[in-house]
């Protein structure tokens, strides 16, 4: 187990922001998130050395070639609502509370040690469970204020979030032990991943040598490869979303834009990070699982030069270059790296490398690849060339200081007015156990 696991609520924001400028410390605007500098590509901006667009942006595309909401004066997407109210159901009855050992588990159960991410929903924190056959584990307890996400709409995200984690087992992916809920918030309790997250070790060694990009890579791609064979669609692939377990191994977290979809229909809805938005979204057309693809391709690029392809500072700028902007590369890019680039960030997403099929065998054969046995690459037994510094499981030292240095405390929320919201502010089917834990492995 390792850091924080666990993230949240997705709040717009500006993209990354020049080096050298003075910022406000990334807070995490989803329930949680979260190295001697190398120069990044001679021909993009220089990367900022403070927390970039953490921003996701969440509205519904009304149609037409139109670009998506203009940035605000204050950088700030402006959104719509996300999910309409006969969306979010007629009931929340789910009240039951279970653990592996058969008792009611809830946020008694579990000593909160730090606070290790905060968003607009809530917060996540590290915790120390109290009692059972794992006294003493450490887990990422995310905490959800209900009240918040009816007041954004996002009732639908939230509760799929929940569902998708609980059916997924894959190596490179997070998982949920617990989901529960009080009158006021929900909890969901994850692996604590104490590695750190991408965007701290990226931010601090400017980029990574293409050894180690190559190994990311086929971990994030076995994970997508997981995924769309279940036609889950991601969404927010982002350096602020994979985390480093203690062995160096990627975790994929954050699951609050994923989506079940048709794939012969796919899904309208607009949403995801700027720097990371593939052009059929930007263009409104509806997406599918393609997407992933562009955004592993706007990944590697920027962990191997140290910023997203299409970059710039202003947002609307930026959706430009993503539509219709060249792709260049700095000399030290190889040209199997340039070649796979290539074909993740081809715009027609039909053509798009990883489009192909679902097991997205024509990624996975690429010869940027050629070295990786996928057999021993999902069994882990690929060695890392980098291993975070972590000095035993509960180690804060790859979490920002921003978060750990706060008191950490799961607050009482007064005079709320989720009990009028929807039945009671109850979320049907939210309660969850992980088949692992009920067995007690």
């Amino acid at each position: 187990m390792g850091n924080k696991g666990a993230k949240g609520d997705k709040t717009p924001s500006t993209p990354k922001q020049e080096k050298g400028k003075a910022s406000t410390p990334k807070g995490k605007t989803n329930e949680s998130k979260n190295t001697p500098a190398q120069n990044s590509a001679s021909s993009t901006p220089t990367k900022t050395a403070v927390p970039k667009a953490e921003t996701t942006v969440a509205a519904k595309k009304t149609g037409g070639d139109n670009l998506p909401p203009k940035a605000t004066a204050d950088g700030k997407i402006e959104v719509g609502d996300l999910v309409p109210m006969d969306e979010m159901g007629p009931t929340w009855k789910d009240k039951d509370l279970y653990a592996k050992d058969g008792n009611k588990v809830n946020k008694d159960d579990f000593d909160i040690v730090s606070l290790i991410g905060k968003g607009s929903f809530g917060k996540v924190f590290l915790v120390r469970k109290k009692n059972g056959s794992d006294t003493g584990a450490v887990y990422a307890m995310k905490v959800l204020r209900k009240e918040a996400i009816f007041a954004r709409k996002q009732v639908a995200h939230t509760k799929a979030e929940k569902t998708i984690l609980a059916k997924i087992q894959q190596p490179f992916i997070i998982r949920l032990h617990w989901a529960f809920q009080t009158e006021q918030k929900l909890y969901m309790i994850l692996d604590y991943i104490n590695g750190g997250e991408l965007f701290f070790h990226l931010k601090n060694e400017g980029r990574f040598p293409e050894e180690r990009v190559r190994l990311y890579a086929a971990e994030i791609a076995s994970a997508l490869s997981h995924l769309h064979s279940l036609d889950i669609v991601y969404r927010d692939l982002k350096p602020e979303n994979i985390l480093l377990n203690n062995d160096g191994h990627i975790v994929i977290t954050d699951f609050g834009l994923s989506k079940q979809i048709n794939p012969t229909e796919g899904t309208q809805t607009f949403c995801g990070t700027p720097e990371y938005l593939a052009p059929e979204v930007l263009r409104g057309e509806g997406h599918g699982t393609p997407v992933d693809w562009w955004s592993l391709g706007t990944l590697m690029y920027e962990m191997l030069t140290g910023l997203p392809p299409f970059y710039s500072q202003n947002i609307n700028i930026m959706y430009q270059k993503i539509l219709s902007g060249e792709l260049r590369f700095p000399t030290y890019v190889s040209p199997d790296a340039q070649s796979i680039l290539e074909g993740l960030l081809t715009r027609d997403p039909e053509k798009r490398l990883g489009s192909k099929d679902k097991q997205a065998s024509d990624v996975m054969s690429h010869p940027f690849f050629k070295s990786i046995n996928w057999t021993k690459l999902n069994n882990k037994e690929i060695e890392p060339s980098f291993k975070p510094k972590v000095k035993n499981e509960a180690c804060l030292d790859n979490i920002d200081k921003v978060f750990t240095s706060e008191k950490a405390i799961d607050s009482v929320v007064e005079d709320s007015q989720i009990g009028d919201a929807v039945n009671g502010g109850h979320f049907d089917n939210f309660t969850f156990v992980g088949n692992s834990m009920m067995s007690g492995q």
